[in-house]
């Protein structure tokens, strides 16, 4: 039984309901053509799942709402956007670190419990597949919240910020543009007040946060879908050069189903080698990600990029 038919039986039942025909589960089950037994699950499910008020009048041999003002959701699910909506919420907790907000949770508890019924429970969905994340920095519940409701209100964040490169705290003021989750760690693209810039703030890195009454407005001419895409990565700059990677014919055979960029450019040589060419903003991203490939890759471009990965290799070197 497909879910659009159940969640037709449920409207059916609701707008009898509504109007005052007190309908029963004799009346759900000929409408439907469905044995009694299951539109008496229809119905308990509708008054325990659903939390519809609904109350049987025996006088009457049928339901009525105990709350005139209850509306029941009018949304259809397909099961292909079931399974999507349980995927969603599978990516959110892990990606969370496992815990989500009260009301996020009370929200997937009441999708859950629809899923649960007549799909796949969240225990096959925990079994069918997760999310394994690396190397990324932990954020409570209390700070992401708090940057959560700034960036929703646009209100002004005062914050504690940890910088490891300087190995110091100190205190930001900023207008939360934009939070974004990258490789398993959040992040929040402000305006810092102090450094009269947009900054790139690591959530891991945030305490004493509070949210301020002041407002703010992002500025018409800033776009964070091209704030994204300019370069490779999450540092950004106004100074962007174009990186030309070299892979061996062997490594080759995993690099080229690979997307770095979207405005990447990709060309095969006679050996079988890769070449894979993209922008880039900075060096401190690429630098790494070059580095784990070892001797399967090599910089072509620019001069700058080969003379620095060529002096990160000689360190390493020394080390060994």
């Amino acid at each position: 039984m497909g879910i659009k038919n159940i969640y037709e039986r449920f409207i059916w039942f609701d707008s009898q309901v509504r109007a005052k025909k007190y309908p029963n589960t004799t009346g759900l089950a000929n409408q439907f053509e469905i044995s009694t037994k299951t539109a008496q699950r229809d119905v308990e499910f509708m008054r325990d799942r659903l939390y519809c008020p609904l109350e049987y009048d025996v006088s009457q041999k049928g339901y009525y709402y105990e709350d005139d003002t209850f509306t029941l959701p009018m949304v259809y699910f397909s099961s292909r956007e079931l399974s999507s909506l349980l995927i969603a919420k599978k990516m959110l907790q892990d990606a969370s670190g496992g815990y989500l907000g009260d009301e996020i949770s009370s929200i997937l508890e009441k999708i859950t419990n629809v899923l649960n019924k007549h799909m796949a429970t969240g225990d096959q969905v925990d079994d069918a597949f997760s999310f394994q994340l690396i190397e990324y920095s932990p954020v409570t519940e209390q700070v992401f919240k708090a940057v959560l409701e700034a960036c929703l209100k646009r209100n002004q964040l005062k914050f504690t910020y940890y910088s490891p490169a300087r190995d110091e705290k100190r205190e930001r003021a900023a207008d939360p543009y934009h939070l974004f989750n990258y490789m398993g760690t959040w992040h929040l693209i402000a305006y810092c007040h102090s450094r009269k810039s947009i900054r790139d703030f690591a959530l891991g890195r945030i305490t004493d946060v509070a949210v301020l009454e002041e407002s703010f407005d992002k500025p018409q001419d800033f776009n964070m879908k091209d704030f994204f895409q300019t370069s490779f990565g999450i540092y950004k700059g106004k100074s962007i050069k174009e990186v030309t990677l070299r892979f061996s014919p062997i490594k080759s055979r995993w690099i080229r189903d690979q997307i770095w960029h979207k405005d990447q450019k990709t060309k095969v040589l006679g050996d079988g080698s890769l070449e894979l060419t993209f922008p880039v903003a900075d060096f401190s991203e690429i630098k790494m990600e070059i580095l784990k490939h070892g001797d399967m890759v090599e910089v072509i471009k620019p001069k700058s990029l080969r003379s620095l990965i060529r002096t990160e290799a000689k360190k390493i070197t020394q080390i060994y």
